[in-house]
């Protein structure tokens, strides 16, 4: 990343991002750069960010500021669609795995920003075909039992070669980057975002096997939804986007897997130390 002309804000819809947002504005001021938001959010505060539509904010923005948590930082990627840009993640007061500093840090983060003392840390995601329907997560695909349903009955086939059935409340495929998410809370481990893996990780198994499964970010992996199944959501990233009923034959186009060359991904900023000259 060159120097930094344009920035863009992406905001959280609730919580208290002025200060955020006025020390950004004032370190934008002093560059000659610019700074842009979405105007349904810069518009509900006092603020002189220009209001962009989507397109032109990923379109002419160098850097663009994630502001809130996790969830923002996961829209902020969703916005980009594969595109280089760099994310650099401003948590709001809660605790954040992807949003990496803290407000009270930004005025010295903006300043290694200035002495290109950071470094651009790639991140990963996983694609998959649900129905024919194609999806990207950034931390975790999940089929996930519906309440008063059966259980998710579900076969694991990496590089089209069976390898486990789980029974579970849950099969959960994460990144590396979603380790620290749905996966960890069912027990999987962490992995650090510099893996380039993919993680399998059954939520309350019910069977004898319940080990997660790491697995290279090039194999591709299909899950097999079993006819003894019982009615399952497809959550990604934590949103429903459908749902699955078992079959007489097992659904065969649970996919989740890093294609040729990768799906798109994120590109997050970190700033580091100065080196001492050699």
């Amino acid at each position: 990343m060159g120097m930094v002309g344009t920035v863009g804000l992406v905001l959280h819809p609730q919580r208290d991002s002025k200060k955020a947002i006025d020390t950004i504005l004032r370190w934008a001021a002093d560059k000659g750069a610019t700074v842009l938001g979405l105007p349904e959010e810069v518009g509900r505060i006092d603020c002189t960010a220009v209001p962009v539509d989507t397109d032109a904010l990923v379109e002419k923005a160098d850097l663009l500021v994630g502001l809130g948590g996790d969830g923002t930082m996961l829209r902020t990627m969703r916005l980009l669609a594969g595109r280089p840009t760099p994310i650099l993640g401003v948590n709001l007061g809660k605790l954040g795995f992807l949003a990496e500093i803290d407000v009270d840090e930004l005025p010295k983060t903006l300043s290694a920003i200035d002495r290109h003392e950071y470094t651009i840390e790639p991140r990963m995601a996983i694609r998959t075909s649900v129905n024919g329907t194609e999806m990207t997560a950034f931390n975790d695909i999940a089929l996930v039992r519906y309440p008063g349903h059966g259980l998710a009955n579900v076969a694991v086939t990496p590089s089209d070669s069976p390898f486990v059935r789980y029974s579970a409340d849950a099969v959960i495929v994460a990144t590396s980057t979603g380790s620290t998410a749905y996966s960890f809370s069912a027990g999987g481990p962490i992995v650090s975002p510099r893996v380039e893996a993919v993680l399998v990780v059954p939520a309350a198994a019910h069977s004898a096997f319940n080990r997660a499964l790491v697995l290279p970010a090039d194999e591709q992996v299909s899950l097999h939804v079993l006819p003894s199944s019982g009615r399952l959501a497809v959550e990604v990233d934590g949103a429903v986007k459908g749902h699955l009923a078992p079959r007489r034959q097992p659904h065969r186009d649970r996919l989740a897997r890093r294609g040729q060359g990768g799906p798109p991904g994120h590109h997050v900023l970190r700033t580091r130390p100065p080196q001492a000259p050699r």
